[in-house]
């Protein structure tokens, strides 16, 4: 039984590595999490599969001071929502930088980290979160 169940994880890791989304190629307005109908063509609507790129802007934020038990540790932390470059907002806790220097308007990109653990056996959930794009002397943001 147990094995069927991280069959089902694993089958998943596109997903989970990933930020997995739609395309209306209808009307070419990018979506996530993915819809099952586009809200703005309905039924004339052809939804693809889209895989973001993971890069974006700040759209707005908040600095979390109390935090859930689980979370304590990591205290302040930020979480925004962060506008993609395809257009989509995701909402996601912003990592690898002082709470204090974050602004809206700054340029992130995706990474992957540890969320939390469950179980006996320790099975490690992971997901998304944003981290500042660091513009290296000379070279644009990418």
């Amino acid at each position: 039984m147990a094995e069927k169940g991280v069959a089902q994880v694993w089958r998943k890791i596109r997903a989970i590595y990933n930020i997995q989304g739609n395309i209306c190629k209808t009307c070419d307005t990018h979506f996530f999490p993915p819809r099952l109908v586009c809200p703005n063509c309905r039924r004339k609507g052809q939804l693809e599969d889209y895989k973001f790129k993971g890069l974006g802007n700040i759209h707005t934020f908040t600095i979390v001071r109390q935090a859930p038990e689980d979370f304590k540790r990591q205290m302040p932390y930020v979480v925004a929502q962060v506008e993609l470059d395809e257009g989509a907002r995701i909402t996601a806790q912003i990592v690898n930088v002082d709470p204090e220097d974050v602004e809206i308007g700054m340029r992130v990109r995706a990474c992957f980290r540890k969320i939390t653990e469950y179980g006996g056996g320790g099975l490690i959930v992971y997901g998304y979160k944003f981290e500042p794009v660091l513009k290296v002397t000379g070279h644009p943001y990418p």
